[in-house]
């Protein structure tokens, strides 16, 4: 007999089993990773990096899971921060970085080729640098003969699940700096949120009332398009197709509002919407075994909205639009909101949700989480 996309989430011998790294676990950790951070951070010898005050420009470099804790502090500081925050993810930092900014190189392995090229890279323009990796790597070895601070992170299997352990210290650098107003309790808070949702969303808890696994079956068989409704519910959303790609092996494509509406909308009149050769509107359903197609078996997109509860109104505005013009044309949408007041607190609540979304759909397709041997493969080729 077939098994479909629900039983396979819902029988527990058969979810342990599908997962034999253990992601799920990996992502239960993330609380824990906050409070490990804060300690980490308030353990090494930093101070002698913040000395000069604000810099002109916090720069992370980084790559891949480990790349994306650099756009988690750009959207915690927000739009009003008193500095520049940017996200490098290449081996070269900008022409502009010189002495008057602070670059922070993020590896988990502390080995990744891109990160230790740009760090070499600030040391050469004598830019200020902290690394955060691996403890023993190649990324602290070049701390230490840069006499740069190094915090040392602890890995909860993958960088993908390591999110929090190499994102908090750089909200902590950026809080004792001055550019965030963090008081102490937003750590805890924003801990406490992620424990939340992995009550919610933990294995036990069967596909009916588990809002992860309700919304990998609503996604399974479906190219998602995820939009965030503000920058920071924009970082969720790269985060969701980033971990739709290593943990589902899925394809993805994600935009921010107000922008998404001037271009990626269009789609909803393409092959893969509503369009010439798609599927009538209504056809299909939740589950890999039911989801809509598109004529010749193309499948249909699902729209994905991540609600920040501090959206623009006229972006509130938009996103009803977007969501009513996308069942007009039978496309299924999906709405996720933010919890909390704090901008830490609200990114959490979105991204352990679709953290844990993303691990149950590679369930539910039969495909194990862990392995990234694409990745891998092309690592090979390079070396």
């Amino acid at each position: 007999m077939t098994l479909t996309a629900a039983a396979r989430l819902d029988d527990p011998a058969l979810l342990a089993a599908a997962d034999p790294s253990d992601m799920l676990r990996q992502v239960a950790s993330s609380a824990a990773q906050v409070r490990m951070a804060v300690r980490a951070v308030a353990e090494a010898e930093i101070g002698a990096a913040l000395d000069g005050g604000r810099p002109r420009a916090i720069v992370v470099t980084g790559m891949g899971g480990s790349g994306v804790a650099g756009d988690v502090l750009a959207a915690v500081c927000g739009t009003g921060s008193p500095v520049q925050v940017l996200a490098v993810h290449d081996y070269q930092l900008p022409g502009w970085i010189g002495g008057a900014d602070l670059v922070i190189a993020v590896s988990c392995s502390g080995a990744t080729q891109e990160t230790l090229s740009a760090a070499s890279d600030a040391v050469r323009r004598d830019a200020g640098l902290i690394c955060v990796g691996g403890a023993g790597s190649p990324l602290a070895t070049l701390a230490e003969q840069a006499s740069a601070p190094f915090i040392p992170v602890t890995s909860a299997g993958m960088p993908r699940s390591t999110l929090w352990g190499l994102a908090i210290p750089l909200v902590v650098v950026a809080s004792r700096l001055g550019v965030l107003d963090m008081g102490e309790d937003a750590y805890e808070a924003a801990a406490a949120e992620l424990e939340r949702i992995s009550h919610l969303c933990r294995p036990s808890s069967e596909s009916f009332v588990n809002p992860a696994k309700s919304l990998a079956l609503d996604l399974a068989g479906s190219v998602p398009m995820i939009w965030g409704t503000s920058p920071l519910a924009g970082v969720a959303a790269y985060r969701f197709a980033c971990q739709l790609n290593e943990n589902a092996k899925y394809p993805a494509v994600y935009g921010v509002l107000p922008e998404a509406n001037h271009n990626q909308v269009v789609a909803f009149d393409g092959v893969f919407g509503g369009g010439p050769g798609a599927a009538a509107p209504g056809q299909g359903g939740p589950g890999a075994d039911e989801a809509s197609a598109a004529g010749d078996g193309v499948p249909m997109l699902r729209l994905v909205l991540l609600r920040d509860g501090q959206e623009h109104p006229l972006v509130a505005r938009r996103r009803e639009e977007s969501a009513q013009l996308a069942r007009s044309r039978g496309i299924g949408v999906s709405e996720l909101a933010t919890s909390g007041e704090r901008p830490l607190e609200r990114l959490a609540s979105l991204v352990q949700l679709i953290d844990y979304t993303t691990v149950y759909l590679a369930i539910a397709q039969g495909i194990d989480p862990g392995p990234v041997a694409a990745i891998e493969d092309l690592k090979a080729r390079i070396a």
